[in-house]
């Protein structure tokens, strides 16, 4: 029997100061940042590392465009998730379904061989990890009600959980795949995500039952043209593969295209629909100048997966007292800063209530701060083998970090409270698009890396976030203004 928590019981805070039914939604993204960080942290080796060294010997130029296509479509893919919550089965029952679908994507990584095990992979991984991300987050918001002050503080204590299993996961892979080869690691990120699969089957039933309502049910009679509409979508994509027109070299340019049709698209749909009201409306125009911002933080803050990867593999010096860490492990600092800042963070924006500065003051914070990130590259710029020390990349880190926590989960929340109630899980949709997009361009910007020519590419694209972030500072009245009583 569902339990009787509502959206609003304030007395609730058996989760440190959280509402109880926190720790389940907690513990299934937990896991699957676990299995999909785990992975990650292995997967841009594995596509250029030699086959004599277990890999598939591509490129690194087109190595990372598959790993930022691949990034971008599981952001992506949380229209299809949120649309499914929205219209058909509630985002609780796509969360739970989703997951099965991401345990399926790292079995088949692990087990198939070659280009066979990365493309239905990644393609399952992609399309689980998007539904269950976009409606995770509408789960959380929906333990809240938009005056409650713990909700930011929730929304920081949540995102621990994805850091407990983003820092863990790159480790346990990073010595698995040293130590017996790649598709152990795959394997072992799989193990990870079917114990996140069981955990939630089990306390799926304590959630509110706000979580499983479909707000803008489809008629019945829609479902058969639905179905045409997929199996036509999933023909076009084949058809495309297979006369050249989608290629490795060339998936983050697709992925872009698609997520900015796609952004444009739903801001248009939301914007003109007759369901909402003149508030809701400016409200979403009001969301639109965070969305542009995300965009910027995200094509920077991504990297860590693309240019920082192959930075940490040729430039790093990881000699730790004589032990070579794997480089999957420098995925797993900003995770541990995450840690340790998120509850600082949250403690912060608890103790100032109502003085916290406003969600776009943060945003463009954040933005300032993952540009000034890169510039912290250019002391090392023109080094050689090794020349990085260790803890440059944590210094480095830790910015990167700071950023993060001004706009991940601050947007997060911010999203819940701007969408209208007919768009509620498809608005978050939205605020991951913006990630979709900035994780694409982290991919599209590795053909632009140069080690022998470093200052260019860290001191631009350092800048334009600078340049992003100060023009959303300077807009914080108007945008406020659309916003019409959020902040």
């Amino acid at each position: 029997m569902a339990s009787s928590e509502t959206t609003a019981d304030k007395s609730d805070t058996r989760f440190f100061g959280q509402p109880w039914a926190l720790v389940h939604i907690f513990g299934v993204e937990m896991w699957e940042r676990f299995s999909f960080y785990g992975m990650q942290g292995i997967l841009l080796i594995y596509l250029y590392f030699s086959v004599s060294e277990g890999g598939l010997g591509l490129s690194q130029a087109v190595a990372g465009g598959i790993v930022g296509a691949y990034g971008g479509s599981v952001y992506l893919s949380t229209i299809l998730g949120a649309w499914i919550a929205d219209r058909m089965l509630g985002s609780e029952r796509v969360l739970f379904l989703s997951a099965i679908v991401i345990v399926a994507g790292h079995v088949a990584l692990a087990l198939l061989p070659g280009f066979l095990g990365v493309g239905v992979g990644l393609v399952l991984v992609a399309l689980g990890s998007g539904g269950l991300k976009a409606n995770a987050t509408s789960v959380v918001g929906t333990l809240y009600s938009a005056d409650d002050s713990r909700r930011d503080a929730g929304f920081s204590l949540f995102y621990l959980g994805i850091n407990l299993g983003a820092f863990l996961g790159p480790i346990l892979t990073g010595i698995l795949q040293s130590s017996l080869g790649f598709h152990y690691g795959f394997g072992l990120a799989a193990i990870g995500m079917t114990l996140g699969l069981v955990q939630y089957s089990f306390g799926r039933r304590a959630l509110p039952d706000e979580a499983r309502r479909v707000p803008n049910p489809l008629p019945s009679s829609r479902y058969p043209l639905v179905a045409i509409i997929a199996l036509a979508a999933i023909a076009l994509i084949v058809v495309l593969v297979l006369v050249g027109v989608i290629k490795a070299d060339n998936l983050s340019t697709i992925v872009i295209i698609a997520t900015v049709v796609a952004a444009v698209a739903y801001f248009a749909v939301i914007l003109s629909s007759r369901r909402i009201d003149g508030t809701e409306r400016s409200r979403v125009w009001g969301f639109l100048p965070l969305f542009v911002t995300s965009v910027a933080f995200w094509s920077l803050y991504q990297q860590q997966f693309t240019v920082l990867t192959v930075y940490s593999d040729e430039r790093l010096d990881r000699n730790i007292f004589g032990f070579e860490m794997p480089v999957s492990w420098v995925q797993s600092i900003n995770p541990v800063f995450i840690i340790i800042l998120s509850g600082v963070f949250a403690a912060i924006w608890t103790r100032l209530g109502t003085r916290q500065p406003s969600t776009p003051v943060k945003f463009a914070l954040g933005a300032i701060i993952m540009g000034a990130a890169f510039l912290l590259f250019l002391p090392f710029a023109g080094g050689g083998a090794n020349s990085t020390p260790l803890i440059a990349i944590v210094g480095i880190l830790l910015v990167f970090t700071i950023a993060e926590l001004l706009i991940s989960p601050v947007g997060l929340s911010v999203t819940t409270k701007l969408a209208p109630k007919t768009f509620h899980t498809q608005m978050v949709a939205l605020f991951f698009l913006s990630i979709a997009l900035g994780t694409a361009i982290s991919g599209w910007l590795v053909r632009f890396y140069d080690p022998t020519n470093e200052v260019p590419y860290f001191s631009i694209l350092g800048g334009i976030a600078i340049l992003v972030g100060l023009g959303l500072l300077l807009s914080v009245k108007p945008v406020l203004r659309l916003m019409k009583g959020v902040s």
